[in-house]
């Protein structure tokens, strides 16, 4: 056979059988341009793209070189409760988006937004596809007061109200009726606080944000003059921050309104508090009993709005109105405190008082949900049950944030327990607990699965279309942003 013979047959021989090897080289190089099937590659997904989500995923990347990670979000934007809980006059507290922005871009990590896992993919398959599994979705459920009156109209959770004035798509339709004088808000923590400066700002300060424009134009026309925001404990025991309080104390336009009674017995007891609390206490008190100087007496006399912390009630019914369709006050117990300090409890002394208001918030925190039948979770405690963020009884499963420690800390609380996680699942990988060494297709066959099941994941190149549509809409309007609020909107963005 002459030389050229030979070759032509030897190109014929690999073009049968090559085209199936040149798929599979094709197939085994992901969009990284490293080798997907690679052995010792280890694969991590992560569930849910909040802070627990990114602060998960920096540190993974950062521990280990050779770790890919992909951070799967139901919805087609980044950043959960940065985006959708943070109050809009805090924007300083949205700068961690930056840092989360580093780690989305970073060359061993992925971002997959609009992927709704325990909908569009199982846990089981992703098991299938990863190493690990991370669970950092938060906690998107409410709690509720569990009282008569509870689904009465002008009852709303905070979760849902800070969802309304943040554009969280799914509380675009709450449209709350603003049109009473005074507001009940149930729960003295930050999202109370929060919550009562959104009501009583003034609107020129809040032009300045990025609220929705349907939550701005509603509060531009609110008649909420007076908001009370009530806790079952005491002032040695609220749960807010002493910046919160702050904010409150300076809010313009406003003053405040206590009951000295609520204080008896508080200023003895401040030298026992550690200093972060007794900085809170002696604002309270200053606040509730000093008698103020000339210039801030002036400031209250002006103020058309009040606020005020009432401590020591819970809520018993929501009052309706006659027709027994709208809130028209809320009846609560008086309670006595049993022990002292953070292990006081509230007990009930049979007493009520009721108040006149047509707006109750219930702020008493949020409630993680059970995502997948395969997931272990405490139903009483709803939270996933774990060891240092490793899932109990279920190898290669992980969670953090608020589904591995219930609805508690501000974003540096979140930033250290999902770092402790990341430090179990290393240490698992390290120790060999983990197994790493077979190889995982990740995203590769995850990908497949959507495409069949007609869902298109949102890439984080995607969501910066969403991001300066956004800004541009914002810079427009004189604000920092202003946000798409419907899926639909987001994706047609997306895709374009």
């Amino acid at each position: 056979m002459s030389g050229h013979n030979m070759l032509f047959s030897r190109w014929k021989l690999w073009k049968s059988g090559g085209s199936r090897w040149i798929n599979r080289l094709h197939d085994g190089i992901n969009r990284r341009g490293k080798a997907s099937y690679s052995s010792g590659t280890p694969k991590v997904c992560i569930v849910g793209s909040g802070p627990a989500g990114f602060y998960s995923a920096q540190h993974l990347i950062k521990a280990r070189p050779d770790v890919e990670v992909d951070i799967y979000e139901r919805l087609p934007v980044p950043f959960g409760l940065v985006r959708f809980g943070v109050a809009p006059d805090h924007p300083e507290v949205k700068n961690v988006i930056n840092t989360f922005t580093q780690t989305a871009k970073h060359s061993r990590c992925s971002f997959y937004g609009n992927v709704n896992v325990g909908k569009d993919v199982s846990v089981e398959e992703l098991k299938q596809a990863y190493h690990a599994i991370v669970l950092s979705y938060g906690a998107e459920g409410n709690r509720t007061m569990g009282v008569p009156g509870e689904d009465l109209a002008g009852v709303h959770s905070a979760k849902d109200f800070v969802g309304w004035y943040n554009g969280l798509p799914s509380c675009r339709e709450l449209s709350p009726d603003l049109s009473c004088e005074t507001a009940v808000i149930v729960g003295q923590g930050n999202v109370a606080l929060d919550i009562a400066r959104v009501l009583l700002s003034d609107i020129d300060l809040l032009k300045k944000t990025d609220i929705t424009q349907p939550a701005l134009e509603a509060l531009a026309e609110s008649r909420v003059r007076r908001v009370l925001i009530v806790g079952r404990r005491g002032p040695i025991q609220i749960a807010c921050t002493i910046k919160e309080l702050r904010e409150m104390v300076n809010l313009p336009n406003t003053r405040p309104e206590m009951v000295a009674a609520d204080f008896e017995g508080v200023k003895e007891a401040l030298k026992d508090l550690p200093r972060p609390r007794k900085r809170l206490t002696e604002l309270m008190l200053k606040t509730a009993l000093e008698i103020p100087g000339e210039k801030e007496q002036e400031k209250q006399n002006k103020a058309s709005r009040i606020w005020g912390l009432r401590f020591f009630r819970s809520p018993v019914e929501i009052l309706a109105d006659p027709d027994r369709n709208r809130t028209a006050g809320i009846r609560l117990a008086v309670n006595r405190l049993e022990g002292s300090g953070d292990g006081a409890k509230a007990v009930l002394t049979g007493e009520v008082e009721d108040v006149s208001c047509g707006m109750v918030i219930s702020s008493i925190g949020y409630k993680s949900l059970p995502i997948d039948p395969s997931v272990p979770f405490d139903p009483c405690k709803a939270i996933v049950p774990n060891n240092m963020g490793r899932i109990q009884e279920a190898a290669g499963l992980y969670c953090s944030g608020w589904l591995k420690t219930g609805p508690t800390g501000v974003i540096a609380t979140t930033m250290n327990n999902s770092f402790d996680t990341a430090r179990s699942l290393v240490e698992d990988m390290d120790s060999g607990t983990l197994d790493v060494s077979a190889a995982k297709p990740g995203s590769q066959s995850i990908s497949a699965l959507l495409e069949q099941r007609g869902v298109k994941p949102v890439t984080f190149s995607d969501w910066e279309k969403i991001d300066s549509v956004e800004m541009r809409r914002g810079e427009a309007a004189g604000k920092p942003r202003e946000k798409l609020l419907t899926v639909e909107e987001m994706l047609q963005e997306a895709r374009k």
